[in-house]
């Protein structure tokens, strides 16, 4: 699973233009809007037949878009891996070696 959430900059006198056409763009969903400010809040999901990054593409593209900002981004993927712990680097002091913080070693 795949998941952002995007920020999308729209002139205010476009925005219902927009807003149609995101709608039509796989895995979209329309959250809020303010046409005030020309911002349209969506989240993007992945999905069969098609990948979360061709409709971040397509969203990027849509008529009258301004700019786009990644807000919030998600995968699980891969977690079910079983995480490696890289080797230690010689001469380099482990966390657990360190005792007190840095203003017990200043006093």
């Amino acid at each position: 699973m795949k998941i952002a959430s995007l920020v999308v900059r729209v002139s205010p006198g476009h925005i219902d233009v927009l807003k149609d056409a995101l709608l039509k763009i796989p895995g979209v969903e329309l959250h809020g809007a303010s046409s005030e400010l020309g911002r349209v809040i969506v989240t993007v999901e992945d999905g069969e037949g098609y990948a979360m990054t061709d409709s971040l593409l397509a969203v990027n593209l849509a008529p009258h878009v301004l700019g786009v900002t990644l807000a919030y981004e998600y995968t699980d993927e891969g977690l079910d891996n079983e995480l490696e712990h890289p080797e230690p680097i010689p001469g380099l002091p482990l966390a657990a070696d360190r005792v007190g913080s840095a203003q017990d070693k200043e006093a």
